[in-house]
């Protein structure tokens, strides 16, 4: 049950992504700061970092809890349901879980158009990558890996990589031509590609 404070959140973290894209959109990512986010917005710093721990957040979201929301739905997925499909419900779900198509596609480019954000938009993304490596070995059956030691089985940390990459590339080409193509399409595309079934 959404409550009245969940509500009014959700209301003001809008106004506050609003603004926050409005800003860099007219003046860049890099020359837009916090401060100036939340004059615009009518708010004190203090009130936008209780909402978006970081700038980047206002752009990457809560990349920790998004994370957890694809590590949570891959381990979810029925039993007989393939790795790759698995893998990709989770981003079905995380694709859709903070954004409109809109709002997503806005973020994406500022993303690949900006080399600060692209860079620790990487590093987080390897964090998730490392995290759903046990869950994608698991659901394939496989123990430890041929070599000794805590390594993973290489199949899943592949698959897991592939996937990541595949995404990437999708939201990229989704980007680049103004959200006009179908991003699940371009997805399936590019795995259909690197799986020898194009």
């Amino acid at each position: 049950m959404t409550t009245l404070w969940d509500r009014s959140r959700q209301v003001a973290v809008q106004a506050i992504l609003d603004t926050a894209v409005r800003l860099f959109a007219e003046q860049g990512y890099e020359r837009t700061t916090i401060a100036q986010i939340a004059r615009e917005a009518g708010i004190s710093q203090r009130s936008l970092f209780r909402y978006f721990g970081t700038k980047e957040d206002l752009v990457c979201g809560d990349q920790d809890a998004l994370g957890e929301l694809l590590r949570k739905t891959v381990e979810e997925q029925p039993a007989g349901v393939s790795a790759w499909d698995a893998l990709r419900a989770g981003f079905e779900v995380v694709l859709t879980a903070n954004h409109t198509a809109e709002r997503a596609l806005e973020l994406s480019r500022l993303i690949f158009a900006t080399p600060s954000l692209h860079a620790r938009y990487i590093e987080k993304r390897l964090r998730w990558q490392a995290e759903l490596v046990p869950v994608v070995q698991a659901r394939l059956g496989t123990g430890p890996g041929p070599l000794p030691g805590p390594l993973p089985d290489p199949q899943a940390k592949a698959i897991v990589a592939t996937v990541f990459a595949c995404v990437d590339t999708a939201t990229e080409l989704w980007a680049a031509h103004d959200g006009r193509l179908d991003l699940a399409d371009l997805y399936d595309q590019c795995v259909a590609a690197v799986r020898g079934h194009g």
